[in-house]
């Protein structure tokens, strides 16, 4: 059974402040869990419907009325369970690395991740503006990709400053990343959904690339920043 301190525990790691506090977070759904418990994020308590079987210490039976209680989805899954944060690891700068301004969207911010993983790209860093990682909506949006991406929050022009590597950033009038040549190594930088890249951040690109586009009428605003990331990271792996 679940104490009224589990409870309240729980619900307040849906908030960054609390996340941070405690150093914990929130992941949901067997798939997820499973993937968590098997890389290098530590259990802190488990609570599930249907017993795992791993350390009784780790694992509590909770009913299906009190998973509801607890959980962040309109509709549960049948586990939940609370990790450590870990500890910030170096950022590795002989590779390519991908870089987020003001990110805002939950959903963006898991599926670059899950890009980052398909695309072996191993270090994705962010502005201190960008989405907590650790927010539940991004741990569910990853499916377990943020066990193999390591995430960074810092100051990114401070970063972009002391780079050796080229600086590429996406833009709407940059070069045609289908006729630009692109190596395995770089920072790529992807700005806000709305805005794009801060004029703080574009002074510091040293190759502005666009996917273009190729609709007859040219209307459409922009993609999807995830979507974007997608199309440049195929790019660059193809290059």
């Amino acid at each position: 059974m679940l104490s009224k301190n589990q409870i309240k525990l729980i619900t307040s790691l849906n908030q960054k402040k609390f996340r941070l506090q405690q150093g914990l977070f929130v992941a949901e759904g067997v798939k997820t869990i499973n993937e968590l418990i098997g890389s290098h994020f530590k259990l802190q308590q488990l609570y599930t419907v249907d017993s795992f079987k791993i350390d009784a210490n780790l694992e509590t039976l909770i009913s299906e009325s009190e998973l509801k209680k607890i959980s962040f989805l309109n509709t549960p899954n049948t586990a939940l369970a609370v990790f450590k944060i870990p500890e910030v690891k170096q950022v590795h700068t002989d590779k390519l690395i991908v870089a987020l301004d003001n990110v805002r969207d939950p959903g963006n911010l898991g599926t670059i991740i899950r890009l980052c993983d398909w695309f072996g790209i191993t270090d994705l860093v962010c502005n201190l503006e960008t989405v907590d990682c650790f927010n539940p909506k991004v741990i569910q949006a990853t499916m377990g990709s943020i066990t193999r991406v390591n995430i960074t929050y810092l100051d990114l022009p401070e970063f972009l400053k002391q780079t050796d590597l080229e600086v590429f950033g996406a833009f709407m009038d940059g070069d045609n990343i289908y006729k630009k040549k692109l190596t395995g190594k770089g920072v790529l930088v992807l700005g806000n959904e709305a805005n794009g890249i801060s004029k703080d951040i574009e002074s510091l690109i040293s190759s502005k690339i666009t996917i273009p586009r190729f609709g007859d009428l040219q209307s459409t605003e922009s993609l999807n920043v995830a979507t974007a990331t997608a199309v440049i990271l195929s790019e660059f792996r193809r290059g």
